[in-house]
């Protein structure tokens, strides 16, 4: 078995500082950040929220991950690049089985030699976890930043339930809820850290005591002083809402997306949606008369209902004066998303010519089972029984066949560029996530069903130096192009960043280099023994099979319904034509003076709701007790 030094020494070279953490998953009881509800969540060595990471570009972390609660569980380090090594990368069904109860997965994360540096997060990428509370924020320092400043803070937003991420699932994949209507959040959230440590409440404030070491929203501030230029790291760690931020009395500057430096991009607010980062400089006024509200604004356009008790408004604030007041929130003229396409990157890259394209359609439908599922290209994603990657790792010469991982799952060639045409045919906005790499944006569609080149404009492949991230949003009908090479061989997922619509199946994985990653494989023994652990296999195809089309067993669905007469539906349309001919008949008997008793009257409804109970399913209503 591997052991971490054993980690260190082939992810590492010698010159390489050690950055060495130990977190423990636990469960936290009464945790009540935004003073409406305490909730149990899940937190690190019975804190919440996790601390904050901050590390250097001469580190290699080391994450000593125990799982200690009831169910497997992960860590995933948002954006890193892991090359070569996806099973550190901790997306459960694609990188690790998971962490069983009570074992310790060791996280190696060659800050190092990744060539990243910037704002990043780490939350779970097991079972909705991180909507329970499992994610902090990581900042990695260069030796040098492009951009001078004189200090900095992290901000740390994110949407709160007062309810479990398991019970809310339960409710939202149901066939009472055939629309597809997510768990809209209880409240926002907004707190700082800086150093390695979160910010506490403002002096004079009574915070609950199980989160009372931190300041959150109106308990929260960030000092300034007069005159000097701050660095504000904004991180958005919702498990569904998208924000808006600004500061009153302030401008700002855009300098980073994503861990990518970028010219100096002056802004009103900014619009962050999950997952995503920005860096802005602010520079602090030289007036200490007054404080000034900074806001969050959560993107109230995704929620299917705003319900009457939500505050989707927060406020904290910049400090200058303990003393003096704070100046009445301001409002914002009009909300407006990033133009992330015309931001430029400082490290440039030109466009390389593409060699593959590969069109992604996002559909949301009700499915034949009822529920409503998310899909790529009309399939939905499940979770294989065998990790991905190590499918790949044990299949031999197999493992350049795609459909071996199932129909969601797309083959690369080493250093091949591909596009991904991402469109997005649903009612709302989108962020999407391509882990272990960084993707260039080439192009954006207002409307991809469009022949006016205004709205569906062609692309501009001279570009010297397009924007680089590693998450996007993607608005209603709208689409976007994104250049990737495939130089890192593993096994990579690409789906959407609401935790909702991944629980749905809004992803694929994109297969890099199989027999390639094959020589560079190094697997740690405890990842095969915490498989083994949790009773899955490690070996085969998808479905754990020495084969590239025996797929037995595979979770599959479930499907579009076949629309169209079929014999339920013309049975089903025979009684309700008979019904209306009958209720007809009555009323026309009743009209001509006909009369029944109250008896008669209850006989017959109750006669008509057990017919109804018998037809059953009827153009998406569904029986009481199915």
């Amino acid at each position: 078995m591997w052991s971490a030094l054993a980690l260190l020494a082939a992810a590492s070279p010698a010159l390489a500082a050690v950055h060495e953490i130990w977190w423990n998953i636990t469960y936290v009881e009464n945790a009540n950040p935004d003073g409406l509800q305490p909730r149990r969540v899940i937190g690190v060595n019975g804190t919440w929220p996790p601390p904050p990471i901050d590390v250097t570009t001469n580190d290699v972390l080391l994450v000593h991950a125990t799982n200690s609660i009831d169910e497997p569980s992960s860590l995933h380090h948002h954006g890193m690049f892991f090359n070569s090594t996806t099973w550190m990368d901790g997306a459960v069904g694609v990188s690790q089985c998971g962490i069983p109860k009570g074992e310790t997965f060791d996280y190696v994360v060659p800050v190092n030699t990744s060539g990243q540096w910037g704002t990043y997060w780490v939350h779970s990428h097991a079972s909705g976890q991180y909507v329970d509370g499992l994610r902090a924020p990581v900042v990695i320092h260069p030796e040098k930043e492009v951009h001078s400043y004189d200090d900095e803070y992290t901000v740390v937003l994110g949407d709160w339930y007062h309810d479990e991420h398991a019970d809310l699932l339960k409710d939202f994949i149901s066939i009472a809820n055939p629309g597809g209507a997510e768990p809209v959040p209880d409240s926002a959230l907004i707190y700082f850290a800086q150093n390695g440590t979160y910010l506490g409440p403002k002096a004079g404030t009574s915070p609950d005591p199980v989160t009372g070491a931190v300041g959150f929203n109106e308990n929260a501030t960030l000092p300034f002083q007069p005159g000097k230029t701050y660095r504000l790291r904004v991180v958005n760690t919702s498990a569904f809402a998208a924000f808006y931020f600004w500061i009153d009395g302030h401008d700002m500057r855009i300098i980073e997306a994503d861990g990518v430096d970028v010219e100096e991009s002056p802004t009103d607010l900014i619009s962050v949606t999950v997952a995503q980062r920005y860096s802005v400089l602010v520079t602090a006024r030289n007036d200490t008369s007054a404080n000034w509200a900074i806001h969050a604004n959560m993107d109230t356009d995704m929620f299917d209902t705003i319900p009457p008790e939500l505050n989707p408004n927060i406020t904290s604030s910049i400090t200058y004066d303990a003393s003096a007041q704070l100046n009445e929130p301001g409002t914002i003229d009009e909300y407006h998303d990033v133009d992330d396409l015309a931001l430029v990157p400082i490290e440039v890259k030109p466009l390389p010519e593409a060699d593959r394209t590969i069109e992604l359609e996002v559909l949301f439908d009700t499915m034949d089972d009822g529920t409503n599922h998310a899909m790529f290209n009309m399939v939905t994603y499940n979770t294989p029984l065998v990790p991905a990657v190590l499918s790949e790792l044990t299949l031999g010469e197999n493992a350049t066949v795609a459909g071996a991982y199932g129909p969601t799952a797309f083959v690369l060639d080493h250093l091949s560029v591909f596009d991904i045409v991402l469109k997005n045919g649903d009612a709302g906005k989108h962020p999407f996530h391509l882990h272990g790499h960084q993707m260039q944006l080439v192009g954006r569609s207002e409307d991809y069903t469009s022949d006016d080149p205004e709205l569906n404009p062609p692309l501009n492949n001279s570009q010297p130096n397009p924007m680089r991230r590693d998450t996007v949003q993607v608005p209603s009908m709208s689409s976007i192009t994104l250049r990737v090479v495939a130089d890192n061989p593993g096994v990579w997922f690409f789906h959407c960043h609401i935790e909702w619509h991944l629980e749905v199946g809004l992803a694929v994985t994109f297969v890099e280099a199989p027999l390639l990653a094959q020589e560079r494989a190094n697997v740690p023994q405890y990842v095969y023994d915490q498989c083994a652990a949790l009773g899955q296999p490690t070996s085969g195809n998808a479905a754990g099979h020495a084969s590239t089309t025996d797929l037995a067993g595979l979770p599959a669905g479930p499907f579009p319904q076949h629309n169209g007469w079929h014999p339920k539906g013309i049975g089903a349309m025979f009684g309700c034509v008979l019904t209306a001919t009958l209720g007809m008949a009555s009323v026309t008997w009743y009209a001509l003076g006909g009369h029944i008793s109250e008896e008669e009257m209850e006989h017959e409804a109750r006669e008509h709701q057990e017919a109804k109970d018998r037809r059953g399913r009827l153009f998406g209503l569904l029986k009481r007790g199915s």
